[in-house]
This record gives structure tokens, sequence and C-alpha cells, in this order.
């Protein structure tokens, strides 16, 4: 099917949306345990002990958890502090957690503490940031809080901007309300895998919450390690504990541009496979054996493909064993891990 559509469903009792651009499945949103907090979550933590060789914090977070806020200068145990999970902790470690917490809708980010309005740069008709500009004036006026016009604002009725900006006001000062208190508290639950579909992804020529069956999308698939290539070529995408391994084949065919055309087509979509799979951190590739001059134009697909990714990777290189190093920002729960214990 052509044009872009968000699929909803649930997997194993756990809520899943999916990104589809053209008929090709391009992200997947999982919701984690409900045993952890969801990045996005805001709650009120309390300072239990200085980490002073990271100059950071420890804190009590509710239902027993630690969190863990860097660059916690001027706190003392005891203390309460409004915080905001940054991304979801990882067995056994305290949840990552910043003092510099947003309110975040589809259309605007509200800013507590750190006023001013901004308008997103991917707005580039003057006429429509002069209009979302008014509207913005008119609601904050001189307002402590600041605003962040987000690019999906575009193009909506005044009537949408306006409600959803004072939405999200009204909640940034209830919850700044409410931050005091001796004691641990969820203030704020993280958005679900559906919500934030609705609030980050781009507004799809169709919204179907009829499930995934109509689209012939197994997530269990991204649970495997073989992804098949163009050209009969495959690879295999392996976590380990340390890092994830990828290893490149180029099948059946054995011509002397075999390596690189598998190479390339592995290029195209890594970022894809790793987005979907929610794996992150230290990535070290072996490609398929090609001759050294021509490294060079697969970094350079290699770079373009990461690029449009949108997810934080540094290219580092070639291992003096040939392989390719990458380093991915983990900014997700890795998909077996959302899914371990699912009903």
């Amino acid at each position: 099917m052509k044009g872009r559509v968000i699929a909803l469903d649930e997997v194993n009792g756990r809520r899943v949306a999916a990104l589809i651009e053209d008929g090709v499945v391009e992200d997947l949103l999982v919701d984690g345990p409900d045993d952890s907090f969801a990045p996005g979550a805001i709650l009120r933590g309390i300072c239990d002990r200085p980490l002073k060789g990271q100059g950071g914090m420890m804190l009590r977070l509710p239902d027993g958890q630690t969190g863990y806020l860097r660059g916690a200068k001027g706190m003392k145990p005891g203390q309460a502090v409004l915080v905001q999970v940054t991304s979801r902790g990882e067995p056994g470690k305290a949840v990552p957690v910043s003092d510099r917490v947003l309110f975040k809708s589809r259309f605007a980010i509200v800013t507590p503490g750190a006023p001013g309005l901004n308008i997103s740069r991917a707005i580039r008709d003057d006429e429509e940031r002069v209009r979302l500009h008014e509207i913005a004036v008119e609601l904050m006026g001189e307002a402590a809080e600041g605003l962040i016009i987000r690019s999906a604002a575009e193009g909506a009725s005044d009537d949408e901007v306006v409600g959803d900006i004072a939405e999200m006001l009204d909640l940034a000062r209830a919850v700044i309300g409410d931050a005091g208190g001796r004691e641990p508290e969820l203030l704020v639950d993280g958005p679900d895998a559906h919500l934030l579909a609705w609030r980050d992804w781009p507004q799809p020529d169709q919204l179907d919450e009829e499930g995934f069956a109509a689209h012939d999308i197994e997530v269990a698939r991204w649970l495997q390690p073989h992804v098949r290539l163009s050209g009969g070529a495959h690879a295999f995408v392996e976590p380990t504990r340390a890092l994830v391994a990828v290893d490149v084949n180029t099948g059946a065919d054995t011509s002397p541009a075999a390596g690189l055309k598998a190479n390339i087509a592995l290029a195209r979509v890594l970022p894809r496979e790793l987005r979907l799979r929610g794996l992150g951190g230290q990535i070290v590739v072996d490609f398929a054996p090609m001759p050294k001059k021509e490294r060079r134009q697969l970094e350079q697909i290699l770079r373009a493909a990461f690029r449009a990714d949108g997810i934080e990777t540094s290219l580092v290189g070639w291992t003096t064993l040939g392989n390719f190093e990458l380093q991915r920002k983990r900014e997700r729960l890795p998909l077996a891990e959302a899914l371990e214990g699912a009903k």
C-alpha cells in the first residue's frame, strides 16, 4: 500500500505501534515492562546520596526504585527534586533521570524554568510562523514557562493548536505546584506506544486501529537475527551482552562484485533493522569480503543511511581486522526485553 500508515495493536498484552511507509515497516514502538518507568515519566524523587567522583546524585524513586541524576550540584540528601525519566533503566542499574523537565505534546513543548518562545526551524513558511507566534504570545503572555512550537503544528487549525498548548500548560503548572513533598511519587506517566506514535510520528494517510494482520506484520520477525537482503544476500544481527554483532553474507552470488553489492544492501537497511529491534550501544559489522578501495563508497552510503535515521549514531571506522565499528545512542529498550515476560 502506498502512503504512510500507522497501525496499532497489542502483542502479548503490550501495546505496539508500527509506522509503515509504502508497505515497508519503518519503525516500531513497544510498551516496556509494567514494573519500569517509561521514558518521559515525571517523578518526585528524593535525593539519597551524592556520587562525588561522578558529580551526580542517587535518588529514591517510587516503588522502591533508584534513579541517577547527573550534575546535581548544590543538592543535599533528603531534598525533593522534580525529575523526568530519560531512558529505561538497564537491569540492576539506576533509572537515568534529568531535572530538565519537559511537557511534550503533538504540537508543542512547555519548558518550565526556561522562558521564551521558539518555533521549529522545519516550519519555513513565514506566514505560518507569524500565525503560530501570535497564538503562542496570546496564550503565554508573561508566563514563567517557555514554549517550543513543534513542526507538527504547521497547518493545524488555531483551535487545535490553542487546545494542545493550553492542555500542556495546565498540566505543567499542576505538576510544578505538586513538586514538593517528602516521599517519592509518580506525577505523570510516560507515554505508551500508541500515544507516542500519535505524538511523535508524522501525520499518517491512514490510522489503522484494527491491528497488524491486514499489513502482514509479525513482530516476532525482529526477534530473529536473520535479515534478507536484495540480490539473494543476507545478514545476521545478533545482540550480545557487550555489543551488537552484524555479519554480512553474499549468499549464492560468487561474482567479483558480490561483496560490495551485499554490503551496500546491508548499509541501506541497517538503521531500520537496528531501530525495529531497539538496539544501540557498540555495533560491530563484519562486512562481506571486498577490495579496500571500495570502502570509501560503502562508508558514504552508510553515512547517508544513518543521517536520515534520527537516532544519534557515530561511525567510528574500520578495525585492524577489517570490521566496521559504530556507536549508537541507546534510546529504546531492546525489543526482546520489552516483550520479555509479557502475557
